[in-house]
């Protein structure tokens, strides 16, 4: 908003004086005509301009004028059939009616056309294109600045990794444990109904043992870290990014890469083979209390786990704990780098974290599947 004129320290407020003048209303302005005063005066002010036949607006008391008061004006002018100026001597209340006057004759700006249907096609592909530029551009990023902690490791604030180590993996270790016994329970109920017709309902710690070890365990923790924590971390710097504190850390000469990122990243990568790990034993221990219900001793149980699980099993289950905690850091770091501006800017981030953490586990799920059977595990 513009002023046209300026009057002195304090500006005055703005006041009207309507009078009859002749066949014609006059309307003597003083003051300060900006947006507080064009509230104030616009209803009254508007339904005695609508009744008058002419108009006559006098200004010589107008002592500042913005754009919102010469919007103003330039709707009284048409309120009414005939109208006249007069005390218009300052020059610059002057221009600020003709800039104003010139603005509201301009045609409103029309909306851009609609693409069509291949023009979408085309816009999505080259977005997705983009985001994939700039999620290699960002494993670039860090991947320079792991090398450069490994050079200077007095770098990495400590402090700050062990508040994420202990928000990710200690605070999570009673939701963790919870799933655990309840994904055991339901596995070795589930399975003991068909096995059970077979008379095979020994061979059930085997089956609970085995799944748990290499694939749901790992698998049931990462959606639990990307659910609770890749969300949180792209919440926070989100937050950061709107706030202009990620800018104002470059502008100060600080990586925000190594301050905000590696610290999360480092976190999310050590908390997760701790939380499949948990998670393991805590199915395994929901599925000891359900064959102890069955009428199997906890020996048998456990010889018939010792029997069926190795140990390239767990290390399996922990090397893809690991690649998935890897994996929902730095997608929950990216999102929540790369949010926008706006009130919608955080949720989306936190929705971007959950929705790629979880695409990311999927797929490097499947790979590792691949990986192991080609290894022979």
């Amino acid at each position: 908003m513009t002023a046209a004129a300026a009057a002195g320290p304090a500006a005055e407020p703005a006041t009207l004086e309507a009078r009859p003048d002749g066949a014609a209303l006059r309307l003597s302005f003083r003051g300060t005509l900006d947006t507080a005063a064009v509230s104030r005066l616009w209803a009254t002010t508007g339904r005695d301009a609508a009744r008058a036949k002419s108009l006559i607006l006098d200004l010589a008391g107008v002592t500042a004028l913005d754009t919102s008061g010469a919007a103003f004006l330039l709707h009284l002018e048409r309120q009414a059939a005939k109208t006249s100026w007069q005390g218009l001597t300052d020059a610059r209340v002057q221009a600020v009616l003709d800039r104003t006057r010139q603005a509201l004759a301009q045609p409103p700006p029309q909306p851009p056309p609609s693409l069509p249907f291949l023009g979408h096609i085309g816009q999505a592909t080259v977005q997705t294109g983009r985001n994939m530029l700039g999620g290699v551009a960002f494993l670039g990023e860090v991947l320079v600045a792991s090398l450069g902690i490994l050079r200077r490791p007095w770098r990495l604030r400590l402090p700050e990794l062990l508040r994420h180590l202990d928000e990710a993996g200690l605070r999570a270790f009673g939701l963790t444990a919870l799933l655990g016994v309840l994904i055991g329970l339901i596995l070795a109920f589930q399975s003991s109904i068909p096995m059970r017709q077979f008379g095979a309902e020994i061979f059930i710690p085997n089956l609970v043992g085995i799944s748990l070890l290499r694939e749901l365990g790992p698998l049931m923790a990462a959606v639990i870290l990307s659910g609770r924590t890749g969300s949180a971390f792209a919440a926070e710097l989100g937050t950061m990014t709107v706030n202009e504190e990620v800018d104002a850390l470059r502008i100060m000469g600080i990586d925000p890469i190594a301050w905000l990122v590696l610290p999360r990243v480092l976190a999310a990568l050590l908390v997760m083979p701790v939380l499949a790990l948990l998670l393991d034993l805590a199915g395994l221990i929901g599925m000891a209390g359900v064959m102890t219900s069955l009428g199997f001793t906890p020996a048998a149980v456990v010889n018939q786990l010792q029997a069926a699980v190795k140990l390239k099993d767990l290390v399996g289950g922990l090397f893809k704990a690991a690649m998935f905690g890897l994996a929902i850091g730095l997608v929950g770091c990216r999102a929540g780098l790369s949010a926008g501006r706006g009130p919608r800017a955080v949720g989306d981030a936190a929705t971007a974290a959950v929705v790629g953490g979880i695409v990311s586990i999927v797929l490097l799920d499947g790979i590792c599947a691949v990986l192991f059977f080609r290894l022979g595990w």
